[in-house]
């Protein structure tokens, strides 16, 4: 039988995961289905459920239900236990699997497609929700010089920031010292088209500025482009925590680049 996997979310209809692993199961050979299903925001639980009922074997998870999925799953990887939300299941006789993928999304990302070193780099993250969350420690894996965390509520950027241990600071939009090397915007402004209260002066020479967001040209893009920094979207991050889940469950890690320039095209 056809191995069956899903992305859980509400809304859903917009995403490309079907898109990403069924590229990702062709070039890999593998007998596998892959579907989109919009969970109702008080049934996630059920809804997964039925999927493993069915027969499901994995599933990725956004938003809203990252923490859902969290306290959902029996076992949580090191990881998703650090990052407090869980974006890939594996369902098994053992029980659920929770892990999290995204902040490895976005390392590869940072360091494969882009060619970008982040070992000694001063990075500036923008925000302290879940999405932040999920990327601290891996960024840190990386031994950048410095990592500020920077949000509009400056006591949940203090919390973020003491969760993870000592060498990270934690700040408000307007108490920023310039200049980073690298600007992660991990807030909810550009969903919204709106852009995070920041000063140009953020930007070091040659700082990349890196949206998590993709499909669309936001507002911290082109603010970072018009004051001289080099941009990127978070459509290579997408691909490569996908990448990284399809790995998980089918033990083989699918050839990204092919996958991100189809998508762009």
């Amino acid at each position: 039988m056809t191995d069956r996997y899903a992305v859980f979310g509400h809304p859903i209809a917009h995403s490309k995961s079907p898109q990403i692993h069924a590229a990702f199961a062709r070039q890999t050979g593998q007998d596998m289905c892959y579907e989109a299903i919009l969970a109702p925001l008080d049934g996630f639980a059920a809804s997964v459920t039925r999927f493993i009922d069915a027969g499901g074997r994995g599933a990725n998870v956004t938003v809203p239900f990252k923490e859902e999925a969290f306290r959902l799953a029996s076992r949580l990887s090191p990881r998703a236990r650090r990052a407090g939300a869980v974006n890939t299941l594996t369902f098994g006789s053992d029980g659920t699997l929770g892990d999290n993928t995204d902040g490895a999304g976005l390392v590869a990302d940072l360091t494969r497609n882009l060619n970008y070193t982040l070992a000694g780099k001063r990075i500036l993250l923008l925000g302290a929700g879940g999405a932040a969350r999920g990327v601290v420690e891996p960024l840190l894996d990386q031994q950048p010089a410095a990592l500020v965390i920077a949000n509009r509520t400056v006591g949940r950027a203090e919390e973020l920031a003491e969760l993870f241990g000592g060498g990270i600071r934690a700040c408000g939009f307007d108490a920023i010292d310039p200049a980073f090397d690298i600007v992660v915007n991990a807030t909810a402004a550009s969903l919204a088209g709106d852009l995070p209260p920041l000063s140009p002066q953020v930007f070091a020479a040659d700082a990349l500025a890196y949206d998590m967001m993709y499909g669309r040209d936001t507002p911290f893009l082109a603010f970072a482009r018009g004051h001289g920094a080099r941009a990127a979207d978070g459509l290579g991050m997408l691909v490569e925590q996908a990448a990284e889940a399809f790995c998980l469950w089918r033990g083989v890690r699918p050839d990204t680049a092919p996958v991100i320039a189809a998508l762009r095209t």
